[in-house]
């Protein structure tokens, strides 16, 4: 999940928290949620905020990805978003990171998401919830994914998830665990496998 522009009076990490809330009212199980993570906005060179990100690791009950998806985009409208151009400042973005290790294209939600692997902001709050996950397509776990993320970006993490710490500090290791770290750059939502 994702913010750069303010709505309804609140922006960043508490905008997020409302986010979260707005997924359990529609029987999402959010079960972690990694911290708050503050990044350049994407692509590089573009005049906007700078982003808040976090993922979510969730049951999302008997949901196939289609549905998923659709209450991303009911929740995501209900927060004002507007589909006006491609990497555009947003009030909200949630995205499907990863459902387990299912890959391909389901009624045309493509999963892993096609581009976490390069986005910093995407691997490192996934990170610090499942550094070992590993991508069924590319074979790599989430913390050498991070580890090799194309430099700038200034992703750094400035907090736990508003009422939800996740008590594992910084996945990247160069920076010993610290809460508000730089690393290398690079919602999201990421679902574990429902067989398990």
């Amino acid at each position: 999940m994702g913010t750069n522009m303010p709505f309804d009076g609140v922006s960043g990490a508490v905008l997020l928290a409302r986010a979260h809330d707005a997924l359990v009212s529609e029987g999402v199980n959010v079960l972690r949620c990694s911290g708050v993570w503050r990044s350049d906005a994407w692509p590089a060179g573009t005049e906007q905020p700078d982003y808040f990100n976090a993922v979510l690791e969730a049951d999302v009950g008997a949901r196939d990805p289609r549905a998923l998806y659709e209450v991303l985009r009911a929740i995501e409208q209900r927060f004002g978003r507007e589909r006006r151009e491609r990497w555009g400042a947003r009030t909200l973005d949630l995205d499907i990171v990863a459902i387990g290790d299912l890959h391909g294209a389901f009624d045309g939600i493509v999963l892993p998401h096609p581009r976490m692997a390069d986005r910093a902001f995407v691997l490192a709050p996934l990170a610090e919830l499942e550094p070992d996950w590993r991508h069924p397509e590319l074979g790599r776990t989430t913390a050498e994914l991070l580890a090799d993320a194309p430099p700038g970006g200034g992703c750094r993490r400035i907090s736990d998830f508003p009422g939800h710490g996740v008590g594992k500090g910084c996945p990247f290791r160069a920076c010993g665990g610290a809460s508000h770290c730089e690393i290398p750059r690079g919602a999201l939502v990421y679902v574990p496998d429902p067989s398990n």
